[in-house]
């Protein structure tokens, strides 16, 4: 089983540019973030004719997460338990975003089905500024759901991959220096993206690949590799065990209408 990662930045704008790369990797499950549209407008059929079902949550032009998958798609849920709102506007009541998608894949083909989560967790903006308070929530909340789960079913084979908008390690991003007094490196970020180890959950990628997964449009980034790793997958211990290797397709930030963001993928026996 191959699953795979990748925030798109708008699924619209590059439909064509996934579609191939699901060909060319072979990928049985693709958890996308930021598609930036509504199911009505998500590209459908494109994703059908070459076989895969569809799982979409997005509520405007913003955020948005989906699976697509031709190993089979089951038990869908559009957030997890408790899982925070954010007020645009004071006095506005909270929404919850289109951020979090559950779902079951694997049912269809041989392999013990997986719980895959597409995640897009929430920015911070600035250390001062009220999302970074609902981005520290999000996370608490969602590991507190985490633990529970395992708890319930230790044997669970579960995925959180996704944009987890949070640089773990100094050498996640290419100069801290710059990064002194933002968001994605602060301690309370570093903290709540560990306390998902400490609930039992393995991140899959590190030890088997090193790369960015992020670069930004501004100031040449890509070409000067000033990245980030952002883009990550935790997998429960029943998951873990079966991870057999991992990648990063820096080469897609390569060429024409490339999202900022690149796959990660894993291969799962």
């Amino acid at each position: 089983m191959r699953l795979a990662t990748w925030n798109v930045n708008s699924i619209r704008t590059r439909v064509d540019r996934v579609l191939a790369f699901l060909e060319r990797e072979n990928i049985d499950a693709l958890a996308m973030q930021e598609i930036k549209c509504r199911p009505d407008q998500f590209p459908v059929e494109p994703f059908r004719t070459a076989g895969y079902q569809l799982a979409i949550h997005g509520l405007n032009q913003w955020n948005g997460v989906a699976i697509a998958s031709r190993i089979g798609l089951d038990d869908i849920d559009t957030s997890f338990p408790g899982q925070p709102g954010w007020a645009a506007k004071p006095g506005v009541e909270p929404v919850v975003e289109a951020r979090a998608l559950g779902a079951t894949v694997g049912a269809a083909s041989d392999a013990t089905p997986v719980r895959l989560w597409s995640l897009y967790v929430p920015n911070g903006r600035e250390l001062t500024h009220p999302h970074y308070t609902y981005k520290l929530d999000w996370l608490r909340i969602l590991r507190q759901d985490v633990a529970s789960w395992l708890e319930a079913e230790p044997d669970l084979p579960l995925a959180l991959v996704g944009d987890w908008n949070v640089a773990p390690r100094d050498e996640d991003v290419w100069d801290m220096s710059v990064f002194e007094g933002a968001t994605h490196v602060s301690a309370p970020e570093r903290e709540a993206f560990a306390a998902f180890a400490e609930a039992g959950m393995h991140e899959v990628t590190r030890e088997r690949v090193a790369n960015y997964t992020y670069w930004d449009y501004q100031k040449l980034r890509f070409p000067r590799n000033e990245g980030m790793r952002i883009d990550f997958v935790y997998a429960s211990p029943a998951l873990a065990s079966r991870v057999t290797g991992a990648a990063i397709d820096r080469d897609e930030r390569k060429g024409k209408g490339a999202s900022d963001h690149v796959p990660v993928i894993i291969e799962v026996d």
